[in-house]
């Protein structure tokens, strides 16, 4: 089962493959439950109880909502040992690398030698994760990212989509890097920094 039914679960469904037997969406929304376009089902959180024996594969948050995807998560009352982690066959992974739980990486993703890939962290296509690289846990990153080797991205950051992230670099807990940056030097915890070379616009909560 996927959760939720937005944009990073539609395109989940393209990393499956063959792994599993995919059984339907999870949303909150009301509106959005019932039958999908392409003749999926969307069910509401009781169908984690219909379904015991099923693993689940957490996938909320947006630039506008990144910071509460661990809250989001925590919330459905998933076992850690349910949370599957989803690798599009496309991607490549160095056999060197570490991957946590919930962890989806999607078509054209490089994930190269010592990387470590926290859980509940979620990977968009063509994006080069480069050696000895840390992403922290409850990190959403967009497609075409690039982050160079010996950077630590620390816990619920947001990277977005066409960014690139200099070696060596820490980028705080809780930062958000906007669409197309240049990241040169560390970013603060909870700062959101966007630009070429990336700048702080605004100090969040």
């Amino acid at each position: 089962m996927i959760f939720p039914y937005n944009g990073n679960g539609i395109e989940a469904l393209d990393c499956i493959g063959d792994s599993y037997q995919f059984i339907g969406f999870v949303d909150d929304m009301p509106e959005k439950k019932g039958m999908t376009l392409d003749g999926h089902p969307v069910y509401g959180r009781e169908a984690f109880g219909q379904y015991p024996d099923a693993c689940v594969l957490a996938v909320p948050g947006s630039p506008d909502s990144y910071l509460h995807r661990k809250e989001v998560i925590k919330g459905l009352g998933v076992l850690d040992q349910r949370f599957a982690t989803i690798i599009h066959p496309a991607a490549r992974i160095s056999k060197l690398a570490t991957i946590g739980f919930n962890v989806l990486i999607m078509a054209g993703v490089v994930v190269t030698s010592n990387a470590v890939i926290g859980s509940h962290s979620c990977i968009l296509p063509n994006t080069v994760i480069h050696h000895d690289v840390t992403i922290g846990e409850w990190t959403l990153i967009g497609s075409n990212v690039t982050v160079a080797g010996d950077t630590v991205v620390e816990q619920n950051c947001y990277i977005g989509s066409g960014s690139t992230i200099m070696n060596g670099l820490r980028i705080g807990t809780n930062a958000l890097v906007g669409l197309g940056s240049n990241v040169i030097k560390n970013v603060e915890q909870g700062s959101k920094v966007v630009g070429n070379p990336a700048r702080a616009l605004v100090k969040m909560q």
